[in-house]
């Protein structure tokens, strides 16, 4: 993995087959995409244990169902890489540390890399003093907040994880797009069972729109408003993202805004520019901020196992409405369904990232067996 320094300054065959119907989905099997995605990302210049992490976590994202911050990120990395957005091989500096709490500069590294090695500081500031915060700037997007939350809570500690974005959501009343869409993660899990809540502040995130776009479906009413901040139906006519639940969900993209961006001293959201549009030659500076809890510093680790199962149990078991068509969940079930049945099937693949990553299979000689 990539190291952290202590800084001066302050303190042969594709992975998918051709589907057998027009409208099927090409499959890849998890070892396939992993080991496609570690091979085009040491082919970078990316070191051995950062290429295995990011392969890592974007395999596990898309084997989880959330495919938009899954394997179809790879090409846009492998872009990053190229044009020199994103570093390969970044000197990740501390360069503020008062014990519990952390300050990074990612040296431009991939989002990834910086997130995880913020995660590993945290857990053990966490171990070490209860409570743990960890800002990192100067880095590229991260996928998945679960990513990091979830690596937290696999330790048996609690994940509080968020990040600045491009912005892509007006506040409410608003016509301006001023927040990204900005996630808030949450994970904790005890004994095998995980909570795993990773959920965007606005109603719906941008790819649904391009999707929408790229189809002719109209979007769904309260998804986006249009350039005089009346709803949009038609995906052309969608200027803003609307936030989650009105008000409050501008006041939680806020927060994920203060914490990302003013925290760490990053550029506010309407400052970044979007994925796939950033100048050549520079990081995109995203900041990213973690919190790590350990329960033994606080009503202790047993205590805290049997709070959690009682949460999540009770939670699961309660009965169903009469025009519900599944049972109560917990965040996190259905992407830990969803992970099941794709380690099974295989990962669909969208046709460009099929395409993506057929080419990238050949060209480093991996074969459907992997």
């Amino acid at each position: 993995m990539t190291s952290v320094h202590a800084s001066p300054a302050t303190g042969a065959a594709a992975p998918a087959e051709a589907p057998a119907a027009a409208d099927a989905p090409a499959l890849v099997t998890e070892a396939v995409a992993r080991a496609t995605t570690v091979a085009a990302l040491r082919a970078a210049g990316v070191p051995d244990d950062d290429a295995r992490d990011v392969a890592a976590a974007l395999t596990e994202t898309s084997l989880r169902g959330i495919d938009t911050h899954g394997l179809r990120l790879l090409p846009q990395y492998l872009t990053e890489l190229e044009q020199g957005i994103a570093t390969a091989r970044p000197a990740i500096t501390v360069v503020r540390d008062s014990g519990a709490a952390v300050m990074l500069d990612a040296d431009g590294a991939l989002g990834v890399v910086a997130g995880l090695a913020a995660a590993r500081i945290a857990a053990e500031r966490a171990r070490a003093h209860g409570v743990a915060a960890v800002g990192v700037r100067n880095s590229n997007h991260f996928g998945a907040a679960s990513v990091y939350s979830r690596h937290l809570a696999a330790q048996g500690l609690v994940g509080i994880v968020t990040t600045s974005a491009a912005s892509r959501v007006a506040p409410f009343s608003g016509t301006t797009p001023l927040y990204g869409t900005n996630p808030l993660s949450f994970a904790a899990a005890d004994g095998g069972d995980e909570f795993a809540l990773d959920m965007a502040t606005s109603q719906v995130c941008f790819g649904e729109i391009k999707e929408r776009r790229k189809h002719g479906r109209a979007l769904d009413a309260g998804w986006a408003t249009d350039a005089d901040g009346r709803p949009a139906t038609d995906p052309e006519d969608a200027h803003a993202l609307s936030p989650l639940g009105g008000y409050k969900g501008q006041g939680l993209a806020m927060v994920a805004t203060l914490l990302g961006a003013v925290m760490t001293g990053s550029p506010a959201d309407w400052h970044l520019e979007h994925i796939g549009e950033s100048a050549p030659g520079r990081s995109r500076q995203v900041g990213h901020f973690l919190i790590c809890l350990d329960p033994a510093a606080f009503g202790g680790a047993e205590s805290f196992a049997a709070g959690f199962a009682d949460l999540v149990t009770t939670t699961r078991q309660t009965r169903p409405g009469a025009d519900a068509t599944q049972p109560v969940q917990v965040p996190g079930d259905p992407q830990g369904r969803s992970a099941e049945q794709r380690s099974a099937d295989g990962i669909p693949l969208d046709p460009h990232t099929a395409s993506a990553f057929a080419a990238l299979a050949a060209l480093h000689g991996i074969g459907a067996g992997t």
